[in-house]
């Protein structure tokens, strides 16, 4: 793909061409006159813009396109000087725009020019720009919208979300934007503004499949942990507020056998355990292939003295999530979520069970904990109206729950795989009515770029099994290429293309907003909508040699994949000894070796990103 010239575009037959002229005293110079070239055009090329930093050429085209094109000043940076007037480009459009009447019909402006951030990078109020502008009979365009680039934190990485804050606010409505990512742009102005009060689509009814006219559930992943630190009161508080179907819980346990919410059972993933408890350290292979310090060592009084501590999968290269409220939250023992979800409007709960093998050696039965939780909160009663999710990667757990006819068991598959055999899945459905998957068990990718969709929501469907996919995040860097850097592409590509039941997302804001907009009903023939990616419509495009060798396929789902041994007793073991302290010499190597890897990984990636 190479340049394309005015003449190639015509080619596209676009409604609407908008032309910007940058360097005119570059063709001054050269005797070449943009306004004869640009005056000469065919009719086929519908020039309905024109625009240029330079206020002398905006004033030699006035008027020999007058009732032809919209003229626009385009302002550069605030500090940057315009040639004719030699003043700032800041002063002329905030402070004298009025002198701009005579010559322009429009301005375009970077967007900080109407939403400013603080060095923070959040939002302040809103300039009085568009409203000036609109009094004095002009149009504003905003520009510097970019899917792949940070705007806000106000914004939770949701570019969709930035589009409305320019176009579906209270106060005023800017005439246009400019940006990279036109699909998001489209999808913001016809899918998604004045939906905020809409009502969400029903979902299916608990154990059966979703029929048309039904979406997936929303369900958190921590709460909504992309703004605040997960399993927090405030995550969970969030999701509500978010319009989340079903907020979850991860049950881990303390030491002295109190059941609380946190999304890993390595405290130092999301608290501040590491600053106070580094004589706990310990490696628990059953758990995971690294130290950490665990929940099973503390007693619930001192957990409850760490702070969670918000990071993001990608806050090392810049992406974090909401740092004003890092240490921001309290932590909930289960029986305080089971009541916050009581008084809550949320259709249901998910309650996820991990390592309660392992739990069991250490004398903590946490079957038996949320059992009985679950009972004293009377979610087991016929008169309770939420649904209750029992989520495990245990076959043996779930089964325990069979004597609880209104739980909704799931069955979580960590291992990427390409299909099921018919055996796994008819063995599945003895202890389970879900499965719950990864993105790349529903998805192929090669080297970022999506190849194809695998047949897995086709084989559970078969078997009357409901399927749920997560987790979903909004960062762009946690999104393949062919969704645009747009997650709501994302969300209707597993929702539309693939059908599946349920998402499971650190955003359900997100997630919300689609199934809240138009575009979410299949039943509505729209002009304009939010579509689901297409598989191999990117990757076909690179040049041969470009991409990195495919990967083998994934491997299918079998019987032996799914079964697990019976629960053991619960009785206390020996624990293991803590990690032995390394000396700070050594320490600090081994950091500084971890953050050239970081950084190589990094580069790697975003490398195989930009090319």
């Amino acid at each position: 793909m190479g340049m394309y010239t005015l003449d190639d575009v015509k080619e596209l037959q676009p409604s609407r061409i908008w032309v910007n002229v940058e360097y005119g005293k570059f063709y001054e110079e050269h005797k070449l006159s943009i306004e004869d070239y640009l005056l000469a055009l065919p009719k086929e090329i519908p020039i309905a813009y024109i625009s240029s930093p330079d206020i002398s050429f905006l004033k030699s085209i006035s008027g020999k396109f007058k009732g032809k094109a919209k003229i626009a000043l385009r302002s550069l940076w605030e500090n940057a000087t315009e040639p004719t007037l030699s003043k700032s480009y800041g002063d002329i459009v905030m402070k004298d725009l009025s002198s701009l009447k005579p010559i322009v019909s429009g301005i375009l402006v970077p967007k900080h020019f109407i939403w400013p951030t603080n060095k923070e990078e959040y939002l302040l109020p809103s300039t009085s720009l568009v409203k000036d502008a609109h009094a004095l009979g002009m149009e504003v365009y905003a520009s510097g919208f970019s899917n792949d680039n940070f705007g806000s934190y106000n914004y939770s990485h949701d570019p969709a979300a930035e589009y409305l804050q320019f176009i579906d606010n209270p106060d005023f409505c800017v005439d246009g934007v400019l940006t990279d990512f036109t699909p998001t742009a489209s999808g913001a102005i016809a899918c998604l503004a004045h939906t905020k009060e809409n009502l969400l689509l029903p979902t299916a009814k608990p154990f059966v499949l979703s029929e048309n006219g039904e979406r997936p559930l929303i369900i958190t992943h921590n709460g909504a942990s992309g703004v605040f630190s997960g399993c927090t009161d405030l995550s969970y508080q969030q999701a509500v507020k978010d319009g989340a179907d079903i907020i979850d819980c991860s049950v881990r346990m303390s030491k002295d056998g109190v059941a609380f919410c946190l999304g890993s059972s390595d405290l130092t993933t999301s608290t501040t355990a590491a600053t106070t408890f580094m004589t706990k350290v310990i490696t628990v292979s059953e758990i995971q292939n690294k130290s950490g310090i665990f929940s099973f060592d503390l007693s619930w009084s001192e957990i409850q003295t760490l702070k969670p501590d918000l990071n993001g999968p990608y806050a090392q290269v810049g992406l974090k999530r909401n740092p004003a409220a890092k240490n921001a939250g309290k932590f909930l023992t289960l029986p305080g979520f089971l009541d916050f979800a009581k008084t809550s409007n949320v259709s249901g709960i998910l309650i996820e069970i991990e390592d309660a093998p392992y739990l069991a050696t250490r004398g903590l039965g946490v079957v038996d904990a949320v059992s009985s939780a679950l009972v004293n909160a009377s979610y087991d009663k016929e008169s309770n109206q939420q649904r209750v999710l029992i989520q495990s990667d245990d076959s043996s757990v779930l089964s325990v729950f069979k004597k609880f006819p209104k739980f909704e068991r799931v069955l979580v598959i960590d291992p990427i795989i390409s299909s099921a055999s018919k055996p796994s899945v008819d063995e599945i459905k003895e202890f389970a009515h879900t499965v719950m998957v990864s993105r790349g068990s529903l998805v192929r990718v090669h080297g970022f770029f999506l190849s194809g969709f695998t047949d897995l929501v086709e084989r559970v469907h078969d078997a009357n099994l409901t399927l749920h996919v997560g987790v979903l995040r909004n960062e762009f860097m946690n999104i393949g290429f062919d969704y645009f850097a747009d997650p709501m592409v994302e969300i209707a590509t597993y929702s539309m293309a693939l059908v599946s039941d349920g998402l499971v997302t650190e955003f359900p804001a997100t997630a919300a907003a689609y199934f809240k907009s138009p575009c979410s009903d299949l039943t509505k023939n729209l002009s304009y909508s939010i579509v689901a990616a297409n598989p191999g419509g990117l990757e076909k495009m690179v040049p041969a040699g470009a991409l990195p060798p495919a990967l083998p396929p994934a491997p299918v789902l079998e019987p032996a994949d799914v079964i697990d041994p019976p629960l053991p007793p619960v009785s206390v073991s020996s624990p293991p000894e803590p990690t032995p302290k390394v000396d700070d010499e050594a320490s600090s190597a081994s950091s500084n070796a971890g953050n050239c890897l970081l950084v190589a990984g990094i580069a790697a990636f975003l490398y195989l990103s930009s090319h």
